[in-house]
This record gives structure tokens, sequence and C-alpha cells, in this order.
């Protein structure tokens, strides 16, 4: 099935390549995009954006194309901050994605202290020996695996994949998700979901704040790391040093938005948009 929005707002390139998802490849004119165990192909034709799928309605949801965010893009240039007025502007094509929430559980712990080619290697490996095979239109592919899946290996495992140290971080958590599950989070506001899953092993402040934005949809959590103290300096003039202070002014800055500005800011300044 197909279905088709304006690029304007949905732009493949933006959407993928700006660090918030790791499953998605190169594909004929645009991207195989894979989430928990469904696939689609996505790509832009003209002043539209075209996504294919045997699975519509959760990829409209997982597109978040029930937002307007030509709104969201007016609210953060009504700021009056140059560098974000830029930012909006050049990344507009930009959308928060609606992630399975287990599989941004692993994928962040996963990418910690990690770049994006290997991440995304780590996670294709994990998927390939842990998955499900699936098939689509378009040949072949594998689920991410279920927290009891992951939860079934040993530490070896996933040092034999490429995780290195965070191999104690995934059989931890792991082992708790599939006794737990996650439903108990998705009711939890941003600061006490975020409070919660500081409690899981291998996951920090800033994993965790990326957790609650792609894969809780917390939009008011804001995610900080080298990039976004660099934008703090560089863009608006900030002297604090300790990063949990730099999320509090940004959180308190943008509000329930934060999350939304915080990926115009980072990815226009990491692409030089």
């Amino acid at each position: 099935m197909k279905f088709d929005f304006d690029s304007t707002y949905f732009v493949p390139e933006d959407v993928l390549e700006c660090g918030q998802v790791f499953r998605y490849v190169p594909f004929k004119q645009g991207y195989a995009v894979y989430s928990a165990d469904k696939a689609c192909y996505v790509r832009r034709d003209g002043a539209k954006t075209v996504v294919e799928t045997d699975w519509p309605d959760y990829f409209y949801n997982y597109f978040d194309l029930d937002r307007d965010y030509a709104a969201i893009v007016a609210l953060a240039k009504k700021f009056g901050i140059p560098a974000l007025t830029h930012a909006a502007h050049a990344a507009k094509g930009l959308r928060l994605l609606n992630q399975n929430a287990e599989e941004t559980i692993f994928s962040f712990i996963i990418s910690q202290n990690n770049n994006i080619p290997r991440i995304k290697g780590i996670i294709e490996r994990m998927c390939m020996g842990l998955g499900e095979k699936r098939e689509w239109q378009y040949g072949e592919y594998y689920s991410f695996p279920t927290a009891g899946e992951i939860a079934s290996r040993p530490r070896e495992y996933y040092r034999s994949i490429g995780a290195g140290y965070r191999d104690e971080y995934l059989c931890e958590t792991g082992k708790r998700i599939a006794a737990e599950g996650v439903e108990h989070l998705k009711s939890l506001d941003g600061r006490a979901l975020r409070a919660s899953l500081l409690t899981y092993k291998g996951v920090g402040p800033k994993v965790a704040d990326c957790i609650c934005l792609f894969g809780f949809g917390r939009g008011e959590n804001f995610p900080v790391d080298t990039w976004m103290e660099r934008i703090y300096r560089e863009d608006f003039g900030g002297t604090l040093k300790d990063r949990k202070k730099i999320n509090e002014y940004f959180c308190s800055l943008f509000g329930k938005y934060a999350g939304f500005i915080q990926q115009y800011l980072f990815y226009s300044k990491r692409s030089h948009l």
C-alpha cells in the first residue's frame, strides 16, 4: 500500500539522518526503514514524500503525520534567536519519529560513546542473530529482537557482535524488560519517565532523554551532548559547564517543544545546513 504527504515538512533524509533512528538503509530512490517487525520504503517524489508499506497505519503514526510541524517551526522562529530561526527553517523537513519503545531503549544503550555506522552495524548483527526473518515486497529483513530474546544470550554474545562494554547493559536491561515490560512507563510524564529510565543498567542522562523523546514521544525532553554544549556556548552565549544545568536551561526556555527544537538545532549544526 502507498500513501503520500507534503514534502515541505517531511524530507526523508532529514528525518532519518538526524541521529534519532538507526534501522534504515539507502534503497532505490530513498530509504528502506525497519521498525520492530515492520518495514517501509520512503522516498521523495517532487513535492510529495511517498511511503510504501504493508503497514500503513503503523508508519503513518511512526512518521508522526498527524502533527502540524508548520506550527512548530513557526513557534521556534518566534523566540527570535537567530541560530534557532535559521535551524528551524533549514531543517523544517525533520519530524520526530514515534518509535517502538523497547527497540529505542536498546538502540540508545548501544549508541552511547559510539558513532552511527558502528551503532547501525551492531544493531543489524543483533537483529540477524536474534530477530526473526521476515518477507516484504522488496525482499527479506529481520525483526528487532524482543527483550526476552536479548535476555537469553550471555554477555559474550554481545561482545562477539561488537557491543564492547555495553554487553552487560544489554544483558541486564534485557532481563529487566523481559520481566517487567515497558507498558508501565508509557503513562509517565517526561520528568518521571526520565527518572525511571535512569534506574536501568546502561542508561545515563543523555540516553534517558533520547529514549524519552524518540521512544515515548515526550517532546519536553532535551538531550544534551557535545554538539548541544557547543550550540549552547556559540549560539546562546551560555556560560554553564554542567550538562544537567544546560539541560534545565533549555527545558525551561522551550517547554513542551524542547525536544523538537533540540533536533532542529542539533541537525542543522551537525549537517552544516
